[in-house]
């Protein structure tokens, strides 16, 4: 069994608007990445249970990029789903109202290649990027 890693981050925004933010491929492009030298040139999303998310990322200079593919296994909409990506680790999101914000919480499976702390950097600092992204849209 892999380890499992915890992330969470408190957004000034209501939970309908961040699970859109998080959701919705035309907002996904514009926070799915970690540093300021990557981007997300493309997502799909088919939100159903046996659905699709698929995104591409890559480096800005195109030195490296790749694509993350899961299936949905669970889908409560407005509120949670869990996906399995193609390597079987699993990875579940949930928003909760916590005193007029909004918490994500994402619990992944953690993979062998990396250590488990650059591994939470690595998925905090893309969650950091989408609360920076969501709160500065204008609802």
């Amino acid at each position: 069994m892999p380890e499992k890693i915890a992330i969470s981050a408190e957004i000034k925004a209501s939970g309908d608007q961040v699970w859109n933010c998080y959701t919705k491929p035309e907002h996904i492009v514009n926070w799915n990445f970690a540093s300021d030298d990557w981007h997300c040139p493309k997502a799909e999303n088919n939100l159903t249970i046996g659905g699709e998310y698929s995104v591409f990322m890559e480096a800005k200079d195109g030195s490296f990029g790749f694509n993350l593919k899961a299936t949905y296994t669970h889908v409560k909409l407005g509120e949670s789903f869990i996906f399995e990506m193609a390597d079987g680790r699993n990875v579940s999101f949930e928003i909760l109202d916590v005193h007029g914000l909004t918490r994500v919480e994402i619990v992944f499976d953690a993979e062998s290649q990396n250590p488990l702390e650059l591994q939470r950097q690595g998925w905090q600092a893309i969650l950091d990027n989408f609360k920076k992204y969501t709160e500065s849209q204008s609802f």
